[in-house]
């Protein structure tokens, strides 16, 4: 299964790109993420970590501000020269999945999408067979990955676009 969700931010994609790379941080940039555990610094300058967010209770759970977490392991690292982030999930549920961030200017700013690819069946011997490798991943992007990426493009694309808000303002009217 393949998905992309995006989103256009007014800031530049280098920024933006900074912002998100950093991925030790997310717990501090993104209030739906508790936790970013880097188990392994590779050679190459990728880390494995597990993750943990909170995904948003639906209906009329919402309101109490709870969240059901999620956890996954990803080794993940970045390629600066094409503004990508990259993430292969080796444990969870989502164990196999493929996720690429991309970050391209705009003449507005820039446009983030995610892609994630997917295929994987049940974990269920005989059930997983019947059902194929399609209904696990449409659960799962539904559910848990749309939930959880679209809250953090929306929470990156605030922080970008106030960083970039307040350093034109700055640099518009420097303290003398």
């Amino acid at each position: 299964m393949h998905s992309t969700i995006g989103i256009d931010v007014n800031a530049p994609a280098e920024l933006v790109f900074r912002l998100a790379r950093d991925v030790e941080r997310w717990p501090v940039l993104l209030p739906h993420y508790a936790r970013a555990d880097v188990i392994e610094r590779h050679a190459d300058g990728a880390l494995t970590a597990t993750f943990v967010a909170r995904r948003p209770l639906p209906g009329p759970l919402r309101p109490l501000g709870l969240g059901l977490p999620v956890a996954w392991r990803s080794r993940t690292w970045n390629e600066p020269e094409t503004l990508r982030l990259r993430f292969h999930h080796v444990g969870g549920v989502t164990r196999g999945m493929d996720v690429t961030w991309r970050i391209e200017a705009t003449s507005a700013g820039c446009r983030v999408s995610i892609d994630h690819d997917f295929r994987r069946t049940l974990p269920i011997p005989v059930l997983g067979g019947l059902l194929g490798d399609a209904l696990l991943p449409a659960f799962v992007d539904r559910f848990f990955t749309r939930p959880i990426a679209g809250r953090t493009l929306a929470t990156f694309k605030a922080l970008a676009e106030s960083l970039d808000t307040s350093a034109s303002a700055a640099s518009a009217h420097p303290s003398t």
